[in-house]
């Protein structure tokens, strides 16, 4: 009988294995090999997964709960929706794209797949400009001038100019090229000047003009917020009593009021954070891809694609994450659904505070306590 590790150092045996190992190429373009697509996969997924239910819960609470209707928490679900549709919409078809290397799911789906991915994108970073705006209003300027209906008629103006934008990608200007050259459909090598006019238009309205502005604006911020905070340090450590007194009097009110504004400030600047890292290179992708068909026309750019494509996806799963770790109303009402028999975590609905008013005087007895 002959030993079956022979097989493996048998040509038709090697040659079997690496095929099933190796990146496969098809059409130019070197594919990815078995360990990468089982890593992808199982990545996909649990991006996917926690991208869609994770949003899903932003928007449940936003919707079924009054107390978190604020103008705010409005913009918030706004993100989120538009990460959930793009979870739905997007993710599973570059999921299935990745593993097969091939687009089955037609044309005219594939332009309406660059145009969702567009949409949801400018959506995004669209909210995110009109939240940074609004620290920015409040910390700086002191004026609060959203409110929860101006928020929705933001939202809803934000959404029209998204489609507007990306409604063309619809009708096929530019040409968007279906895969295996990437696992979305994506903008390709432009030879005219008005599809390249278009990706430029694009990624400045999507990323280089809102993200300058929020930056200006988070400077701002930390600026005014550094300058506060020396003004109170030199207060208090003054040696007069009268300059004392006064700071003990006059910024109570606005404290408790800026500390709370000064925490939103933070996760609105950490949601910043990870948009820009996750989505800066996959718009260098897209500007290198339309202007260099040296690049488009490489055997590593499927690869390339979709290891930039599914880091512009880990933003929606990211998301709810920072949702849940900074605002303390979304993580009791996270917590509040859980099922009753998971009393541990279910009953602790944030910390109980006990209120006292100073005018009330409490006699108490031996055997009983009364007002």
């Amino acid at each position: 009988m002959e030993n079956s590790s022979s097989w493996g150092n048998s040509p038709v045996g090697f040659r079997t294995l690496w095929v099933t190992v190796a990146p496969v190429v098809q059409d130019g373009v070197q594919g990815l090999g078995l360990p990468l697509q089982v890593f992808f996969c199982v990545a996909m997924v649990c991006v996917l997964l926690l991208a869609f239910l994770g949003n899903v819960v932003v928007c449940v609470m936003v919707y079924r709960r009054a107390a978190m209707r604020s103008a705010i928490n409005i913009l918030l679900a706004s993100l989120a929706f538009s990460d959930m549709m793009l979870a739905l919409l997007n993710m599973p078809f570059a999921l299935v794209t990745v593993l097969s290397m091939h687009w089955v799911f037609g044309t005219a789906f594939c332009r309406m797949s660059a145009m969702f991915l567009w949409l949801f994108l400018l959506q995004g970073a669209a909210v995110l400009l009109i939240i940074s705006v609004d620290r920015f209003l409040i910390i700086v300027q002191k004026q609060d001038r959203l409110s929860p209906g101006r928020a929705k008629a933001l939202v809803a103006v934000s959404w029209t100019l998204s489609l507007f934008l990306a409604f063309p990608l619809s009708l096929g200007f530019p040409s968007v090229p279906a895969p295996p050259r990437a696992p979305q459909c994506v903008f390709g090598f432009a030879l005219e000047r008005g599809e390249q006019a278009y990706v430029v238009l694009m990624v400045l309205v999507f990323f280089f003009v809102p993200f300058s502005v929020m930056l200006y604006a988070f400077v701002g911020i930390l600026c005014t917020l550094r300058r506060n905070a020396l003004r109170i340090h030199s207060a208090f450590g003054s040696d007069s009593g009268k300059v004392r007194l006064a700071a003990l009097r006059r910024p109570f009110h606005f404290n408790i009021d800026m500390s709370f504004k000064t925490r939103a400030f933070s996760t609105i600047l950490v949601l910043f954070c990870i948009s820009a890292v996750c989505w800066a290179p996959f718009v260098v992708f897209s500007l290198m891809s339309s202007f260099s068909g040296e690049f488009y026309s490489s055997a590593d750019f499927f690869q390339i694609s979709t290891w930039l494509l599914w880091l512009c996806y880990l933003k929606s799963a990211l998301n709810p994450l920072v949702y849940y770790w900074r605002i303390r109303k979304f993580r009791d009402a996270c917590l509040s659904l859980l099922p009753k028999r998971c009393g541990l975590l279910a009953d602790v609905s944030g910390p109980v505070r006990r209120r006292i008013r100073p005018s009330t005087v409490y006699a108490c007895g031996d055997h009983r306590s009364t007002v």
